[in-house]
């Protein structure tokens, strides 16, 4: 019974959210697939390393910010694997990039209780933290990714065409 509620609920939501929702799940399947890789092979693709992208906001993209978080946060749950924190802010920051949005990748360390090393990553993008700002504040972090995207103001990529 829940599945079918579930499935309603889903008809029921109108078309951008759908395919949204759609996106996220795939782009959450490229971050699964993303960190089975060797770091040291895709890291390049996640942006300049130790650099971070302006802290300004942009109204309109707020709102794109927030649809994509949630976006992410809801599929999160319906994937058939593991899709936590590194996953999440891997396909968010595919997703921003998708639409011409800038972004940084965080990753943190921190010791639990037990005195183990654990790990976290979060993804934000001016002011707003699209993943993982649950938890960020618990971790230092080692390394960053910026993924500035080369668009010249009149809305022309960096061809000019």
């Amino acid at each position: 019974m829940k599945f079918i509620k579930k499935v309603r609920n889903f008809l029921r939501l109108e078309m951008n959210q759908k395919l949204l929702l759609l996106e996220a799940f795939y782009y959450l399947g490229y971050g699964r697939i993303f960190k089975y890789l060797p770091f040291s092979k895709v890291a390049p693709t996640l942006g300049e390393y130790m650099k971070e992208t302006s802290f300004s906001s942009d109204t309109y993209n707020n709102v794109i910010l927030r649809n994509i978080s949630n976006a992410l946060y809801i599929m999160s749950r319906y994937t058939f694997w593991e899709s936590e924190c590194l996953v999440k802010a891997v396909a968010g920051m595919k997703m921003l990039e998708r639409r011409q949005i800038e972004s940084t990748l965080y990753l943190g360390t921190a010791k639990d209780q037990n005195g183990k090393l654990i790990a976290h990553a979060w993804l934000r993008s001016g002011p707003i933290y699209v993943t993982g700002s649950e938890r960020m504040a618990e971790f230092t972090v080692v390394g960053k990714f910026s993924k500035e995207l080369n668009v010249k103001k009149n809305g022309r990529g960096n061809n000019g065409r």
